[in-house]
Order: structure tokens, then sequence, then C-alpha cells
């Protein structure tokens, strides 16, 4: 396999529903998904579960797609993630893009992200793409990188010296509490691979979710509605809704209550020089 992105699970289930949404007869469709796995534009990985995590391409090869079906096939699967991909480097538009963007970030990360303003660190961070909704704030010393990938409800506050690799996408829901010292790393690469592709899987943190001091989240955590991560945990897999996770494995610790009525108020005047 090549550079690549997790889009979903069992894609090819659903590709009746995707013909539709493209105007084209299924079987065509068909063919052209059997054209994109058979020229890594598109990549299969069963899973022990029996469901098939679907990758896309990481590197955006929209226009070396000659396959006409295939390449608006990419294009919509591709406005689907939600992040940036990897342009075709060379002296063209999406290389200036993603050079503007990437010197924007590293301001952020060694400047910007040190103001004691949070007008000022959140206006930064939508300048170069990132969504993030009313009352939520990431405290000072925090490092994101792959800005235009991060996406933060409302009423959500994410801690001191945090560490945010949204490159393959972040999506923070609203009411979330982000502890300091936190860490979220959404790709890794492919160790079966002599070429050490790179290997991107979105993290997604629902609702009312508190993930707390040190914790770790690795490619393809998702956590559910007020789940609760303790201290030092290390989650690289799904954890149930108000479900309390720790230790290496993540395992169940216990059970938290359902219903909540609470905001995070993370960027309240109190919280003036956070």
């Amino acid at each position: 396999m090549k550079h690549r992105l997790l889009h979903s699970h069992d894609l090819a289930q659903r590709l009746g529903d995707y013909a539709r949404r493209l105007g084209c007869d299924a079987a065509n469709l068909r063919e052209a998904w059997d054209w994109m796995l058979r020229h890594d534009v598109a990549f299969e990985e069963p899973r022990r579960d029996g469901r098939v995590r679907t990758f896309i391409s990481y590197l955006d090869v929209e226009k070396r797609i000659e396959h006409p079906l295939a390449r608006r096939f990419y294009a919509l699967l591709k406005s689907e993630v939600g992040t940036g991909f990897v342009p075709l480097y060379g002296l063209n538009w999406p290389t200036l893009v993603d050079r503007w963007r990437r010197g924007w970030e590293l301001l952020y990360n060694s400047l910007i992200n040190r103001i004691p303003s949070h007008t000022i660190r959140l206006a930064w961070l939508r300048i170069g793409g990132a969504k993030i909704g009313r009352g939520s704030t990431l405290w000072r010393y925090t490092e994101v990188l792959g800005v235009e990938g991060l996406r933060i409800g409302e009423d959500t506050c994410i801690g001191w010296h945090c560490q945010i690799d949204a490159r393959a996408g972040l999506t923070i829901g609203n009411h979330v509490t982000v502890a300091s010292h936190v860490i979220m790393i959404a790709g890794g690469h492919d160790l079966q691979a002599p070429e050490f592709w790179a290997v991107g899987l979105p993290i997604r943190i629902d609702d009312y979710a508190w993930i707390t001091t040190r914790s770790v989240l690795l490619a393809g955590a998702e956590i559910g509605r007020g789940a609760v991560v303790s201290a030092g945990t290390v989650v690289s897999k799904p954890v149930a809704p108000c479900t309390i996770v720790g230790g290496a494995d993540a395992r169940v610790l216990g059970e938290r209550c359902t219903e909540f009525n609470y905001k995070v108020g993370g960027k309240g005047l109190f919280t003036l020089f956070h």
C-alpha cells in the first residue's frame, strides 16, 4: 500500500448509494472502484472482526487519475474526509497553499500559542483553516499540527502544553474537557512496508467527554459521548459512551452518569492569561 488516509469501513457495500449521488450506474461505479484499487487510489484492509477498513490516497492524486468516473469518485471521497491532503509538490497553487499553511502553523507553535489572548490565538488558527466553535479555546503552549484538519465544537477547552495532531482529521464535540499535557496523534506509518508509507486515521471525541492529564490518543481513537479517559491512559480503539477507561490498554474501569447539564467555561475571565 501507498500513503493512505482512512475514509470509513465497508465502503464497497455502499457503492449503490454513492452511484445515486454521482448520478451514474452502479455497475460503472463498481468498475471504477476496482480500477481505483488496482491503481493505488483506494485501498481495502480486512479486519479480524470481519469489517473492511477503506483508505484513499493521502497524496492528492485527483489530477493524475485517468479514469473519469474514478476521478469524480475520489474527489467526492476526499471531500468527505474533512482534512488536508498532501499536494503533488511543484510549481503549482496547491503547493503554495500547503507551504503557506505549514508556515502559518509553525508561527503558531513557536510564537502565537504563547500570547496570553484567546482572541489572537483562535483567530490565528481559524485563518489557518481550523473550525472552532463559540466559547471554545486552546490554552497557551498547546501545539497544533495539520491546523486545517482541526474541528472543535462549542464550549470545549484544551488545556496547557498539549500536542494536537490533526493532519488526518481531529473532530472534538461540544462541552469537551481536554486536560493539560494530553497528546493526540492521528497518524503513523506502515511498519510492513519498506517504503515506510504514511497512514492517517482520524480521531473523534464526542460531546461531554473528559480526557485527563497525560493521556495519549493514538490514530483511530474514538471517544464516545461523556466517556472519561483516566490519567496516563493510552487509547487506540473506540471507547463506549459514558465509559471510564484507564491503563495502557484502555480497560474499562467503570461507568459515568448519562445525563449532563454543565458548561466547561474554559474561556472565562478567570482564565484571561491562559
